[in-house]
């Protein structure tokens, strides 16, 4: 028997509503005027909150522009967390993203798009989703219960190299329906490679 979930408080719901204003303003914004020239009080201004709220909600600039890529990967750890410990590592990674894909929200797909490009225009956001990228590693690494040697860690840098392989397939049309397959195509590309390595 499933229980009901215990409904967000008056006070939760508008932190989440602020939360996601910010989030989907930030990509928007930043987008049209580039990461690197628009100022944070921008952001701020256009979403109508103080720099005290949004502090208590974001880490920095860089964390509210992340959203859409930390909300995939917090599902996808999750994910990997529901799962059987059994099956091939890299098999196990696949279907975790493959099932994480599934879950996100039709809107999420064009904030994520436009976090991609944003990524690759400014520097400062790449060092940021590349130290976040170092931290889900090890996270993924924990959760596949795999003894940390030098082949799981080559074997998570391979999977998440074919990841980003599949995003570079995917870009610029960006269809959200096409996401998926890309994921599966790219590790079906992984696993012949490695065969013929």
């Amino acid at each position: 028997m499933t229980t009901a979930a215990t409904p967000l408080s008056l006070r939760e719901r508008k932190k989440q509503r602020t939360r996601q204003a910010l989030a989907e303003t930030a990509v928007t914004l930043f987008a049209e005027r580039g990461f690197d020239h628009t100022p944070l009080d921008a952001l701020l201004e256009e979403v109508e909150v103080s720099r005290r709220t949004f502090f208590r909600t974001y880490r920095s600039k860089e964390d509210v522009t992340l959203t859409a890529v930390k909300e995939l990967w917090a599902t996808f750890l999750d994910v990997l967390e529901e799962q059987e410990p059994a099956g091939r590592p890299a098999e196990r990674f696949r279907e975790a993203m493959l099932t994480s894909l599934g879950r996100m929200d039709p809107a999420w797909f064009p904030r994520f798009a436009l976090t991609l490009k944003l990524i690759e225009e400014s520097p400062s956001l790449h060092g940021h989703a590349l130290l976040h990228c170092a931290e889900i590693q090890a996270g993924v690494a924990r959760r596949l219960d795999a003894p940390d040697t030098l082949e799981t860690r080559l074997l998570i840098e391979y999977c998440v190299a074919t990841w980003r392989c599949a995003l570079d397939e995917w870009l610029p049309e960006c269809a959200p329906e096409e996401l998926a397959p890309q994921v599966s195509r790219a590790f079906a590309a992984m696993h012949q490679t490695l065969g013929r390595a």
